[in-house]
């Protein structure tokens, strides 16, 4: 039976014997009802995941879970960032080419300072495709990671990059049979992401220095104005929801299976 002041709160991805990937997961436990729980046994404690991270932008990972990918990565897990374009678009004074170069050189110190490796797919910065074969393309990149768990960011936002990012990762996971565990986070909430409300927490209170450090990695990205004004609010606030100082929120999109059940009823 949880506590009672647990029970009008969502658990947290756990950090278990294994690191975060124990994936412990409860909408809302209640005395009365119980505690929801991910049955995670094709995942034993020795063994070591691959997390991959979906974003549109250097940047967009790293601000949006970077404290969750620090967590993995402290763990022992294999955490890759997958950026489906290198930021090229994001200085009218400069050429693509010009910023190409200057946000992939900070998103190598970023993934360093998360201990991640950075993949790019080769997609343009303000000009994505959602199609046949950008879907193909995205599977298999995917796919070549042989995932745990995948993360992506919300595709109910202002921006169409991310709109798009988003969509090409859900047609992954769909097109692999959702072999893996997908979830989706936020960035910008308010002004880009729209309409998220978490289904789960990590409480990154431990490593939001860490995340802080990958962040201003970004210096093209006014990060300290950026940080400041959306990320620290929202990591406060996300706390706030879990009970801990600071959290990252994600929405866990289940698979077939785990959507046909509620809570205290048998199917």
């Amino acid at each position: 039976m949880p506590k009672k002041n647990d029970s009008a709160r969502r658990n947290f991805i756990k950090l278990s014997a294994m690191g975060l990937g124990g994936l412990t997961l409860a909408p809302f436990a209640s005395p009365s009802l119980g505690t929801a729980t991910l049955d995670t046994t094709a995942n034993p404690p020795s063994k070591k995941l691959n997390i991959v991270c979906v974003g549109a932008h250097p940047g967009d990972p790293e601000f949006g879970c970077g404290g969750t990918m620090t967590k993995y990565s402290d763990a022992g897990h294999t955490v890759t960032f997958i950026y489906l374009t290198r930021g090229e678009a994001s200085d009218p004074n400069k050429s693509y080419a010009e910023m190409a170069a200057l946000r992939t050189a900070e998103a190598e110190v970023a993934c360093k300072v998360l201990n991640a490796r950075p993949i790019f797919a080769g997609q343009v910065d303000g000009n994505t495709v959602l199609d046949k074969g950008r879907n193909e393309e995205m599977t298999k990149l995917i796919m070549g990671e042989k995932p745990d768990i995948v993360f992506t960011q919300w595709p109910i936002d202002g921006h169409s990059d991310h709109q798009v990012t988003g969509l090409l990762a859900l047609t992954a996971w769909i097109k692999s049979g959702r072999q893996y565990h997908l979830y989706f986070y936020e960035v910008n909430t308010g002004s880009e992401t729209m309409a998220f409300t978490p289904t789960d927490y990590v409480d990154i209170t431990a490593v939001q220095d860490r995340k802080k450090e990958a962040m201003y990695a970004h210096k093209t990205q006014n990060p300290v104005e950026t940080y400041n004004n959306y990320f620290k609010p929202l990591e406060e606030f996300r706390g706030l929801e879990a009970g801990v100082k600071a959290a990252e929120g994600f929405i866990h999109f289940k698979a077939f299976g785990e959507r046909s059940n509620i809570i205290g009823l048998k199917q």
